[in-house]
């Protein structure tokens, strides 16, 4: 407003140029927490290609490849810019600090940096293989145990070996955390949060009175959820999440206004047993009434748990476990099957494909279809179950290096299913 009032009497054409910045007193223009959610979202529509902006926002801005950017740092120098008609853009193309994969022309950035490693939990095998899978195809996880079986300890150590970003990933990634009013690392990381048990509905998918804040399913956008306790969480929180784990998005309804979030996670969960946590235990005797385990497994509905891919039942702890595979190893496996994914075109990786793509991407050999109906008869897997084993098994495959899916992939896959 003030750049139009000041050059009002100045004719001047500039169909494709956007002004950007908030001014202060002193005249200087600022920045705000709101400007690269906006540029981004326009640049994603196509509806940018030039814009003029507070010089203190280039920090983050330059990361916003494809656009234009004439940087001011006052009122003054915008007026000259524009009384002169002749400006100098910085065009960016940002080079991530990080390692980097070129599959199909699109480039994929990661880092082999593990804060904690999976040598570190020895034994439990299975759930180091289920927890290997469902990294590779960003799959929707579940661990069941005694206490102290290391259910947490994957968990945390799932985010380090977790696929490659695209620069888009990357950016949408930022977008969220500046809307939550963080200011963005654009480190090549997937974001991964895990919300407690007592967080509120509001906290968890996003609300407030006035403006819908963004809540922490959305801020696991190309990244990790990790419900711990699950259990704990309140039926209504719990049945709310199916909508973001179908939809891949959050939408809040206000008075005056809907607000929608992309939320393509991939959902990580723990619970015990029961709630004494000794239903499973050789050594320890549950204390739990069978009413007090009905109770506590009722909170999870068939239609919530059938939006999960993988479960496993972890083992206690022996004295003879030992460790057996590292992050960097699972990372390695993770780097190549997710190479074969965007090799074969797809757009989403394997625990995200839609019904139309699982019929192209994932074919099954005769054998591998011959199982797939044993189990279907036996188990009287419903369609959705169809569809996650036949995820799952696409997964398995291509950590295995198999252009198909084979007998034993699907064999495997179907091991992982839930037992009702």
């Amino acid at each position: 407003m003030a750049l139009l009032i000041a050059l009002n009497k100045k004719a001047f054409v500039q169909e494709d140029l956007y002004v950007f910045g908030e001014l202060g007193l002193d005249g200087r223009i600022k920045s705000s927490s709101m400007l690269f959610p906006l540029i981004l979202s326009l640049k994603e529509q196509g509806k940018i290609s030039r814009a003029m902006v507070p010089k203190e926002a280039m920090v983050y801005l330059k990361h916003i490849s494809g656009v234009e950017f004439i940087a001011v740092e006052t009122l003054k120098e915008a007026i000259v810019l524009m009384q002169k008609g002749v400006f100098e853009a910085q065009s960016t193309q940002f080079d991530y600090d990080a390692q980097k994969l070129v599959v199909e022309g699109e480039t994929y950035y990661y880092r082999k940096v593990y804060g904690s490693d999976f040598k570190e939990i020895k034994g439990q095998m299975v759930a180091k293989r289920a927890a290997l899978i469902a990294a590779a195809g960003m799959h929707n996880f579940f661990m069941e145990g005694n206490p102290g079986c290391g259910k947490s300890m994957i968990a945390k150590r799932l985010p380090d070996i977790l696929p490659p970003v695209s620069e888009k990933e990357l950016l949408s990634i930022a977008k969220h955390q500046f809307l939550d009013g963080q200011v963005p690392s654009f480190a090549p990381r997937r974001p991964d949060r895990s919300p407690h048990h007592t967080a509120t509905s509001a906290s968890i998918f996003g609300g407030g009175s006035g403006m819908a804040k963004i809540g922490e399913v959305a801020l696991a956008h190309h990244g990790m959820l990790f419900f711990d306790e699950l259990p704990h969480f309140s039926k209504q929180v719990l049945e709310a999440l199916r909508e973001p784990l179908q939809d891949r998005r959050v939408l809040i309804s206000r008075v005056n206004s809907k607000i929608e979030y992309e939320a393509d996670i991939m959902f990580v969960a723990a619970q015990n047993p029961c709630p004494c946590g000794n239903l499973l235990s050789k050594n320890k005797s549950c204390r739990c009434s069978e009413v007090e385990i009905k109770r506590y497994r009722n909170k999870l509905s068939d239609p919530f748990l059938d939006r999960i891919d993988l479960f496993v039942v972890m083992q206690e702890v022996q004295s003879s476990d030992r460790a057996d595979v590292s992050s960097k190893a699972m990372h390695e496996a993770v780097i190549r099957a997710f190479e074969r994914q965007k090799g074969r075109g797809q757009a989403r990786l394997n625990g995200k494909l839609t019904e139309e793509e699982i019929e192209t991407y994932c074919q099954l050999s005769a054998d591998a279809q011959k199982v797939l109906e044993g189990a279907i008869e036996k188990f009287a897997l419903s369609h959705r179950s169809i569809a996650s084993v036949k995820k799952v098994a696409r997964t398995i495959a291509d950590i295995e290096g198999h252009e198909m899916i084979e007998k034993r992939d699907m064999l495997e896959a179907l091991s992982y299913r839930r037992r009702k």
